[in-house]
């Protein structure tokens, strides 16, 4: 991973982004901010794309039993 100081960076930002590879950037030699490449999401989300994947059980609305609620009462 490449190290620019932040005028290096401020007079190369093009340059840097086309490149498209992580660059830290450095004040007074010790890092401040990283410059990475932009990676849109792998597609678009689709609803209801779990659908029957997924099960509940026929009790899940139910209160817990007490003895499993009394642990968080103490």
């Amino acid at each position: 991973m490449q190290q620019v100081n932040i005028h290096t960076a401020k007079t190369n930002l093009s340059k840097l982004i086309a490149e498209g590879k992580e660059v830290v950037i450095a004040r007074y030699g010790q890092p401040v901010a990283k410059l990475v490449p932009f990676k849109p999401l792998r597609k678009d989300r689709v609803p209801g794309s779990a659908k029957g994947k997924i099960r509940m059980s026929d009790d899940f609305l139910e209160p817990l039993p007490d003895d499993i609620l009394d642990e968080f009462y103490k």
